[in-house]
């Protein structure tokens, strides 16, 4: 299994570089993530959001990798909690695919990438800036392992 996060945007401060190196340092060479960043459509006073998002998914697809089994994050996703996720990496790894996780831009992913994702998950209930998205999930994937492992991080 290799995993793959994809995001929309570049040059992220040097705050999000280094909490997210943080925790991806603490993976297991498995769990360590291919992540590709793509660059946000440029938006002005009078952008069409859609089409912004459309041509946001488009990159987005065309960075997924072949066969890949796809997660979006996504407000209206499943809910949830800390040992669901470490449930849910579990059977990602039973699987036998690729994974992709997809973190969209300032206004979310398009209806196409929330179709093909397999799987549509939640990370709060709170609006969360796409940069600390990163941060959060990085940190929850270290968690779930280490529930998935017995190690005393998550205690």
């Amino acid at each position: 299994m290799k995993l793959t996060i994809i995001a929309v945007g570049t040059k992220m401060p040097a705050w999000v570089q280094s909490g997210f190196q943080e925790y991806e340092k603490r993976l297991p060479r498995e769990w360590k993530p291919n992540v590709r960043e793509l660059a946000v459509a440029k938006r002005s006073n009078n952008a069409n959001v859609e089409k912004l998002k459309q041509q946001e998914g488009e990159q987005i697809l065309a960075a997924l990798p072949r066969n890949a089994y796809v997660i979006a994050l996504d407000v209206l996703g499943k809910k949830v909690d800390t040992h669901s996720l470490s449930t849910n990496m579990k059977n990602w790894q039973e699987l036998g695919q690729d994974i992709a996780i997809l973190i969209g831009g300032p206004d979310g992913l398009s209806e196409a990438c929330l179709k093909r994702a397999n799987q549509l998950i939640s990370l709060s209930d709170l609006t969360l800036p796409h940069p600390l998205v990163r941060i959060v999930l990085i940190e929850q994937l270290y968690r779930g392992w280490t529930i998935l492992n017995n190690h005393p991080y998550h205690k």
